[in-house]
């Protein structure tokens, strides 16, 4: 199966501060991530009903015929091969702009038993350079406040008003 596509900038980068310098791998999801815990990680971020592995594999193949419009990237812990941290941008293409593009930041989350080790910063700045390699014009995010400091950090600045409508 089609992996999904990636720009240089978000391949195979080691992340961490301090002592675990080499503790991370940032990469794209691959398909195998499922039994490193990628649903679990995902949880964290926003309980769900489990995912299935057929489920899964069908998203998974959905999502790599985006190719390189939508990347998923995970921080795997060098020492046990769990998935700490992930993370993905979608590439949205527009008329405005003379057609142009804009990333979206989704789904960013660091595993609790991770935090602090600047996984989240990597992962995100990574996201960042890949739309700006994308020829994306903007990123943006939709956040709670609580994690406005922490998106600030990273160059994002609060701008207009979040709605949803959920169903």
């Amino acid at each position: 199966m089609e992996q999904p596509q990636a720009d240089p900038v978000a391949l195979e980068a080691v992340a961490g501060a301090g002592d675990d310098a080499d503790a991370y791998r940032i990469r794209p999801l691959e398909l195998g991530d499922i039994s490193k815990g990628f649903c679990g990680l995902l949880a964290q971020l926003s309980p769900s009903a489990p995912l299935t592995e057929d489920a899964y594999r069908t998203r998974f193949a959905e999502l790599a015929r985006l190719g390189a419009d939508h990347l998923v990237l995970v921080a795997e812990d060098a020492a046990t091969g769990r998935l700490s941290a992930a993370g993905a941008v979608l590439v949205e293409r527009k008329f405005i702009r003379r057609c142009g593009t804009v990333g979206h930041v989704e789904d960013v989350v660091v595993d609790a038993a991770a935090s602090g080790r600047g996984l989240g910063e990597c992962i995100v700045r990574r996201l960042v350079e890949h739309a700006r390699g994308r020829g994306c014009y903007k990123v943006i995010l939709n956040c709670t406040p609580e994690l406005k400091g922490f998106y600030a950090k990273v160059g994002f600045e609060e701008k207009n008003v979040q709605m949803g409508l959920y169903f």
